[in-house]
């Protein structure tokens, strides 16, 4: 009897986590998806570098960071929904992770080579809503032009 109450207990606590990460994950595809697309279009690369930076950090499946991206991809320019984004986060993310998401920014923005102007404002509106010192998002900028130019 104990056993079953034992797990009855910890049962919604885990789903409670389950739901937890699961919302996290949504705002940082959310947040990526939102940079990718504020010149106008999400190209393929652009895709791809979320995709690949969500199953690394999270471990999860294909097919639900597809579902994800695609949800996230339809709701991509909503008003209002980058302050929603900012403000989730900073209850959500320790500073580590918002550098890291900033990071994957950066990466999304840098892709196609260029640095447009609506991409280098939102980069600045971000960093600034997520409580990022403007010398550690130009340290993330450095470090992804440095990898970036290594590959290529």
């Amino acid at each position: 009897m104990f056993k079953s109450l034992t797990k009855l207990f910890n049962q919604p606590e885990q789903e409670n986590t389950s739901k937890q990460l699961e919302n996290e994950i949504m705002l940082f595809v959310g947040i990526l998806v939102e940079a990718a697309e504020i010149d106008g279009k999400i190209d393929e690369t652009e895709i791809l570098i979320i995709k690949k930076s969500v199953i690394n950090l999270y471990k999860i499946s294909d097919e639900k960071v597809d579902l994800i991206i695609n949800k996230c991809v339809e709701s991509a320019g909503s008003p209002n929904l980058l302050h929603s984004f900012t403000s989730k986060i900073n209850k959500e993310f320790d500073y580590d992770k918002k550098i890291n998401l900033l990071k994957i920014l950066w990466e999304i923005i840098l892709a196609d080579g260029q640095i447009h102007d609506f991409e280098s404002n939102l980069i600045r509106r971000l960093s600034g809503l997520m409580y990022i010192s403007n010398i550690d998002c130009g340290n993330v900028k450095k470090r992804v032009l440095l990898k970036i130019n290594q590959i290529n």
